[in-house]
């Protein structure tokens, strides 16, 4: 009987537990659905309602990863396609960017916070609205946080101390604008801390110094103001970026560690330390466009690890050393916009393939660069912010004692004089966009390959990638049958392109690189190294290379580039009117294309400095078995024969010289117009569609000029905005092209619109039928 009840007793601890198992699983599968119907059903879910397995064994998309342990959530992951437009906000509502009006983000985080044993949570891009609730604090297991490029304003909630295992926190592309809490330091797991291209305001949070595990902080693009703390105690950390703030202090402490420091855009004043000798891990420093005074210490351009310095647009002067010494891995140099003097130091005097130094506009002698008359830089009351003004403020401060009212009013006019002096060097350092964009246009790519990674969204868009790694010419000359002219698949400006099949089954295709110059390997394994950083879902992802012939010390002989094989051709010939069956109609156009300008939005933003000049063409855009496009070719500029280089910072462009930035703007232009019209881009040539743009105008104008398949499939306000934003890409005044931001934002309407005109359509056939 003992026995009897003793078994009966395992069974039900059998029974009850199966069924809180499966009560479990069914309790998270209504919360997936739930957290669905409040992100109002974005298009990446769709199959969700159909779906009958368990929803730990959803596969993996560019939009969505779900992870689970022993039956219970862990990971979340949803990536929309709801772009913050900047300068476009306008209380809390953008028309087909945020989520409707009965939205409520409290119902949201409500329904998360069941998923108790959430450890990574990531809601990007998905046009979430309104302020942070302070019950996100529930989430006691969360070990990364990433909310980023949504529509949250107000403050961060005061109880998010009580995430303790907190590792990463990400509030990028927000309107947050309240202060920076000071309360960071509960988090004493915490290695990123980034909050950039927010509004936040006030002063520096004094807590942050204290988390000795932080490793990125990132507080860039924010109304913060005062002064910079020392920061010696942040001992762990590598990533600095405070630029575009409203720091006034002098140049602060910085650890030891630090692989990239960014501070270009404030108002920093006094003298570069020389104490940053000590800064040996440091890669890449930009302190440009601010305020600085004295001579730049000798030291900064000696660092052993540097390869990024940038001085540009301050008030330094005085004369380099001659016997300034430069490390071998410095490859950009930019000084220019100052008041420095005498002559160049020998290993800046000249732009080379290894290194590119801009100095113009400074008072140097015997300059290649366009410099000022000599007396522009002997003034030294250009911006009334020297010694001698802090020294009589301490002196009125001493004399005040009996003369009260006087020290006030001379304290009230020096505010106002520092204020004039201000807004006079806030003016005098204001470029347009262009020109500040160019100081990166012009960077061989070869020489910044350890430049950090700053963007989380593409670290964490890097997971699962294939690994990259070196191939031997003799798995190459096998996988293509010693480069048979049957595996050859074309050439273009870039070299020949094979097709290959590795030992393991696998099809690559191999490019045979064109060197029109001599590269030393040094110079093209650091290319190639920032190339195999470089990882998004369209671009057309590199596996590895093979560098053919010399040594560590010799030239190149030939360099072969290893990409996956991308089997169902180019966009060019899904656009061609010889296969109209092949050919896309208008809202697939759009698709592509919209995936053609994230990939080069990220070549811009993603890594520091980006990758422009990419050289873009329809034939270049690769579309897999689901026509996902995916972009081919990109970083390639490096390799060709010549680089543009636009000179001293500041001046007009002439006629005829285009940023690089500016170059993948014009070029997508015309692939936006080939999807437009088809191929009569190649038959007509550019000269012949810039003249034609005005006929988009008129109705009769675009029956004659838009391909039949696009007018046959579009609305005509989803047609208007891509000819809006085209007619702006391939305008010949450089200053007036869009970002590629403005871009993506404009395609990403378009195709909202063109989704609600065939929804409506499909409607009112059903009704009729």
């Amino acid at each position: 009987m003992r026995c009897l009840n003793w078994s009966f007793t395992v069974f039900l601890s059998w029974f009850f537990f199966i069924s809180g198992t499966h009560q479990l699983q069914s309790y998270q599968t209504q919360v997936l659905l739930q957290l669905r119907k409040h992100l109002e059903y974005p298009t990446f879910l769709q199959g969700w309602e159909n779906y009958t397995a368990d929803f730990c064994s959803l596969p993996s998309t560019q939009n969505f990863t779900l992870t689970c342990e022993n039956d219970t959530i862990t990971e979340l992951k949803f990536m929309g396609d709801k772009l913050v437009k900047p300068n476009h906000f306008n209380g809390f509502a953008i028309p087909n960017q945020t989520l409707s009006e009965s939205f409520s983000i409290d119902s949201l985080i409500t329904t998360l916070t069941r998923l108790s044993t959430l450890r990574v949570l990531s809601l990007v891009s998905l046009g979430i609205w309104g302020p942070l609730p302070d019950k996100l604090h529930r989430l006691g297991s969360l070990e990364v946080l990433d909310l980023s490029s949504n529509f949250i304003y107000g403050s961060v909630p005061p109880r998010m101390p009580r995430l303790v295992k907190l590792q990463s926190f990400t509030l990028d592309g927000n309107f947050f604008n309240a202060t920076i809490p000071d309360w960071f330091d509960s988090l004493s797991n915490l290695t990123i801390l980034s909050l950039k291209n927010n509004q936040f305001k006030g002063q520096f949070p004094p807590s942050v110094r204290r988390i000795k595990t932080l490793t990125d902080l990132s507080f860039s693009h924010n109304e913060l103001n005062g002064k910079l703390p020392d920061l010696s105690s942040l001992t762990s950390l590598r990533l600095l970026d405070l630029r575009e703030n409203q720091f006034d202090s002098e140049l602060p402490v910085m650890p030891m560690g630090l692989v990239t420091i960014l501070l270009s855009k404030n108002k920093l004043l006094g003298e570069i330390p020389e104490e940053y000798d000590e800064l040996r891990q440091l890669q890449h420093l930009d302190l440009s466009f601010n305020s600085l005074t004295g001579t730049p210490p000798s030291c900064l351009f000696s660092l052993p690890n540097i390869s990024y310095l940038n001085l540009a647009s301050n008030q330094l002067r005085g004369s380099l050393s001659y016997e300034l010494s430069c490390s071998d891995g410095l490859g950009f140099v930019d000084i220019s916009s100052n008041k420095l003097s005498g002559e160049l130091p020998s290993c800046l005097a000249t732009n080379t393939d290894k290194r590119v130094v801009k100095f113009g506009w400074n008072c140097l002698l015997n300059s290649s660069q366009r410099q000022h008359q000599e007396a522009y830089c002997m003034d030294s009351n250009v911006n009334g912010k020297g010694p001698d003004e802090r020294k009589i403020g301490m002196l009125i401060g001493v004399i005040g004692g009996t003369l009260v009212v006087m020290v006030f009013v001379a304290v009230g006019l020096l505010i106002l004089f520092r204020k004039y002096c201000n807004c006079q060097t806030s003016e005098q350092h204001t470029l347009p966009k262009v020109g500040q964009h160019s100081s990166m246009a012009g960077i061989p790519s070869e020489i910044l390959a350890n430049a950090r990674f700053i963007s989380e969204a593409a670290k964490l868009g890097t997971q699962g990638a294939p690994s990259y790694r070196l191939f031997s010419i003799e798995e190459l000359n096998e996988a293509t049958n010693n480069f048979d002219q049957s595996m050859f698949m074309g050439e273009g400006s870039t070299g020949k392109l094979y097709k290959g099949m590795l030992d393991n089954g696998t099809y690559v295709a191999i490019r045979c690189l064109a060197l029109f110059k001599k590269f030393s390997y040094q110079n093209i394994k650091l290319h190639l190294d920032l190339l195999s950083k470089l990882c998004h879902p369209h671009l057309v992802c590199i596996l590895g290379h093979c560098i053919e012939g010399g040594g560590q010390d010799d030239t190149v002989g030939r360099v072969y580039l290893i990409f996956e094989y991308v089997p169902t051709g180019n966009f060019h010939s899904h656009l061609s009117e010889n296969s109209p069956e092949k050919a896309l109609n208008w809202s697939d156009r759009l698709a592509v294309l919209i995936g053609v300008a994230k990939a080069v939005h990220f070549l811009h933003t993603g890594v520091i400095p980006g990758f422009f000049n990419n050289r873009l063409k329809t034939n270049n855009i690769l579309l897999d078995e689901h026509q996902i496009a995916k972009l081919s070719d990109y970083g390639m500029s490096v390799f060709a024969e010549e680089i543009e280089i636009v000179e001293a910072r500041g001046e007009e462009p002439k006629s005829g010289q285009l940023t690089q930035l500016a170059d993948d703007v014009y070029d997508f232009g015309f692939i936006l117009l080939e999807s437009l019209v088809g191929p009569i881009v190649s038959k007509k040539g550019e000269a012949f569609l810039l003249n034609e743009m005005a006929s988009f105008g008129s109705q009769d104008g675009r029956k004659r000029m838009v391909d039949p398949i696009v007018l046959l499939t579009c609305s005509q306000e989803s047609l208007s905005i891509v000819i809006s934003i085209t007619k702006k890409c391939i305008s010949p005044d450089l200053s007036t092209r869009p970002s590629f931001e403005d871009v993506l934002w404009n395609l990403q309407y378009a195709a909202q619109v063109q989704a609600t005109a065939d929804a409506d359509q499909k409607s009112d056939a059903t009704s009729q039928s």
